[in-house]
């Protein structure tokens, strides 16, 4: 009697799809794909994994490790990577434009009613109710991501010290995220069963289920994912110019001190230096477009964000909404509505453009560290300092909302935000208590949250503040 494989085990053997069909799927997903990074990655984790068995549970999580280290959207970088093994540069350009495009359309649209009334009052007050109800989203995803990444003493610690170092000591993205690296890095060597790598989905000691993607290697059929010094260098010649092009172009055209090329310029390099998905880029992107461009007002960023919560796709999408209002408020001699959209494309592109780059590059010698311990433990270390990060996030978005006024105290090289008091918003603090109640007691969604929270603050629009 024969013996039957790994993934006749599981029930029949998986077909490969063709394009056409594997289009559709990643059409369907960039349409669903609600509920931030940890709802689209358990969206592709059912669609890929479970129903079609597309690509092996093991090889998702080593994929998705390899997008939690990279700058930029983890989830769609995800969908680009898993693309990309299945059909090619094709299939990875489709899926990570699929996944992204239904929510920039709607993302533009939104941007562009906000910009429009939201200085009606009425219409004011809904989106203190949907800034507030962000608060209980960040907070429900500081604990959700907690619960994954923080399995010991260790990574507790490394998510507490990144947390002081970004809000006390300001320290910079880049060195929290490498220090967590390296600190992994090292702990795999010096002390592995306090860094072991685990999963991402929280399905760590889950059997594996193969996929089609694991039948094509055992078959021979990928040669693409070999990594060659010639293959590296045509990847480069292709998206740095696509990515920077536009960059050069417009400082050539406009000048140094356009809010075109501030705009290219500024999401270009957060492109490079903004690590931890969406919820860690907030931070870094609301600081300077607030404090450093004065392209928004700290509010606005917040409402951003509920607007970009309530949309399919990437939270980063926010961005969109921050390029849009910065040209809206500057178009030079465009019209206004011309001049935002320019700004919320050139923005949407220059922010997932190094996306493909990243994966394209790099998906090939990720292949080939498959069961490395040390870069899992690196990978883990990060993780938790992501928490931290996510903390921090929460923590300067409360202060904004709740209270109007929040001082930067400077004391012995530490510069935290400390709020005055005085200045407390009654509306926002019942709204954040109402979404916290509902989210994290009743289980209520996302949307459904936001949705009660704006129309709370419709319904006080009339009321003092």
């Amino acid at each position: 009697m024969a013996t039957a494989s790994p993934t006749e085990i599981a029930g029949t053997e998986p077909t490969v799809p063709t394009l056409v069909e594997a289009t559709r799927v990643w059409l369907r997903i960039g349409l669903l794909s609600f509920g931030g990074p940890a709802g689209q990655i358990a969206l592709m984790h059912k669609e890929l994994v479970e129903d079609r068995r597309w690509i092996g549970e093991q090889r998702f999580l080593h994929a998705l490790n390899y997008c939690m280290l990279l700058p930029g959207p983890e989830a769609q970088q995800l969908a680009t990577y898993i693309g990309w093994l299945m059909h090619r540069t094709t299939g990875g350009l489709i899926a990570g434009l699929l996944f992204v495009l239904p929510g920039a359309i709607v993302m533009l649209a939104l941007s562009t009613l906000y910009a429009v009334y939201h200085n009606v009052l009425y219409v004011d007050a809904a989106f203190l109710g949907i800034k507030a109800a962000v608060l209980a989203v960040v907070v429900e995803a500081v604990l959700r991501i907690g619960k994954r990444a923080l399995k010991n003493r260790v990574s507790v610690l490394i998510a507490v010290a990144a947390f002081i170092g970004l809000y006390v000591f300001r320290v910079p993205f880049p060195v929290i995220i490498l220090a967590a690296g390296l600190t992994g890095w090292i702990g795999s060597r010096t002390a592995p069963h306090l860094f072991a790598g685990g999963g991402h989905n929280g399905k760590e000691g889950a059997p594996d289920i193969k996929g089609v993607v694991d039948l094509m290697f055992e078959r021979g059929e990928m040669a693409h994912a070999s990594p060659s010094r010639s293959s590296a260098l045509k990847v480069l010649a292709v998206w740095l110019p696509v990515w920077l092009g536009p960059l050069l172009l417009l400082w050539l055209l406009t000048g140094s001190d356009s809010v075109w090329t501030e705009i290219s310029a500024f999401f270009s390099s957060m492109a490079v230096v903004t690590f931890g998905g969406a919820y860690a880029v907030l931070t870094y992107v609301a600081q300077a477009a607030v404090d450093y461009f004065g392209w928004l007002a700290p509010g606005e960023m917040v409402d951003g964000l509920g607007l970009a919560e309530t949309t399919p796709g990437p939270l980063i999408m926010v961005v969109q909404f921050v390029g849009f209002l910065a040209a809206w408020r500057a178009p030079g001699g465009l019209d206004p509505f011309l001049a935002g959209c320019l700004g919320a494309l050139l923005t949407t592109w220059v922010t997932f453009a190094p996306c493909f780059l990243w994966i394209f590059l790099g998906a090939p010698y990720v292949e080939a560290l498959r069961g490395n311990r040390a870069v899992s433990s690196a990978l883990s270390a990060i993780t938790a300092a992501v928490v931290g990060v996510v903390m921090n996030l929460a923590l300067w978005f409360s202060l904004h909302v709740i209270f109007r006024e929040v001082l930067t105290v400077e004391i012995f090289g530490a510069a935290p935000d400390v709020p005055v008091l005085a200045s407390i918003d009654w509306r926002a603090a019942v709204f954040a208590a109402v979404a916290m109640i509902a989210m994290l007691r009743f289980k209520l969604g996302m949307v459904p949250t936001l949705a009660v929270c704006a129309l709370m603050g419709f319904a006080t629009g009339f009321l003092p503040a």
